[in-house]
């Protein structure tokens, strides 16, 4: 990474400078971030030590919950702090640290809900060859390959932003340091940087989606063409937690970054990003936990043995 930047530190804003406010923001983001932990590392432990949730559905749920702790540990905090002393100072490398798990763990997450979009078509499009499908090496492969992605896509962003010079202000107006509130701060000419981000965003938000849509096509179909009430519900059933987590996922994603510099609204984005880095990691567990007879039974029976 070139470093060819005077700034050797950042200011990140916040969400808000009103007094009044910053107290009450930071008990709902405590209770929130409570929630997210106890939710994820919960359902983590519950797929661990029940033997009935080792298949491939729990196992990519698992290390959902994993990639969902992770890259809300790398925002939360420094909101919270932000929140409780004001303006948050942060070091250059920090701003570069937070910007590139944040970044690699939001992006193993895309590739983790499509892996998990093409277990569930192999679940209702092929079950009678499941098992041969969704081999504990295809699961290993597609989790690797997952992870592998994330982190080279971090990596490109951060060598992107940071080869930039930062020579003037080093104010970011946001809460954090996410890539397009880092890069307009630039006294370089930012185009080809930001054609980089828009491309590569776009290629992991389009192959992941993609696979998403391709396996929920022919879900749909067989569905459709299922005779059988229970084999009806039980296949929608199946989908419809993962397919509630996709359609919050992706909405905020492309909401934020697929969109030109120039049409960006500071305040626009906070709310997009408290929802996608904050709200979403706290609701998946919830999301499947709720809506799946499995989980609660799992729950259920580890509660009792816990007493």
């Amino acid at each position: 990474m070139k470093n060819s930047t005077e700034v050797t530190h950042f200011v990140l804003l916040g969400l808000t400078n009103d007094p009044g406010l910053q107290l009450p923001l930071f008990l709902i983001f405590l209770f929130i971030y409570t929630i997210t932990l106890v939710g994820n590392l919960g359902m983590i432990l519950l797929i661990v030590l029940d033997s009935h949730l080792h298949t491939p559905m729990y196992f990519f749920l698992c290390n959902l919950c994993l990639v969902d702790f992770c890259y809300s540990s790398a925002v939360t905090p420094t909101v919270m702090t932000g929140l409780l002393v004001g303006a948050k100072v942060i070091s250059y490398n920090g701003c570069a640290a937070q910007m590139f798990f944040f970044a690699g763990f939001a992006t193993v997450e895309s590739y983790l809900l499509a892996s998990m979009a093409y277990d569930r078509y192999a679940a209702v499009c092929k079950p009678l060859h499941y098992a041969t499908t969704m081999t504990s090496g295809v699961c290993a492969c597609l989790s690797i390959g997952s992870y592998a992605c994330g982190f080279l896509n971090a990596s490109i962003h951060i060598g992107d932003t940071f080869s930039l010079s930062f020579c003037r202000s080093n104010v970011v107006h946001h809460f954090f340091c996410d890539v397009p509130a880092v890069m307009v701060l630039s006294c370089s000419d930012r185009h080809v940087s930001e054609l980089v981000l828009v491309y590569v965003v776009s290629f992991n938000i389009l192959f992941a989606l993609s696979v998403i849509w391709i396996s929920y096509t022919f879900i749909f179909i067989t569905i459709f063409k299922m005779k059988s009430t229970a084999g009806y519900r039980k296949a929608i059933s199946t989908c419809a937690s993962h397919f509630t987590a996709v359609s919050i996922f992706y909405g905020t994603i492309i909401f934020m970054y697929l969109q030109p510099s120039s049409s960006h609204s500071m305040d626009t984005d906070k709310i997009a990003s408290v929802f996608y880095t904050m709200i979403i990691p706290m609701l998946n567990p919830l999301v499947y936990g709720l809506r799946n007879k499995e989980v609660k039974s799992a729950f259920t029976k580890t509660f009792q043995v816990a007493k």
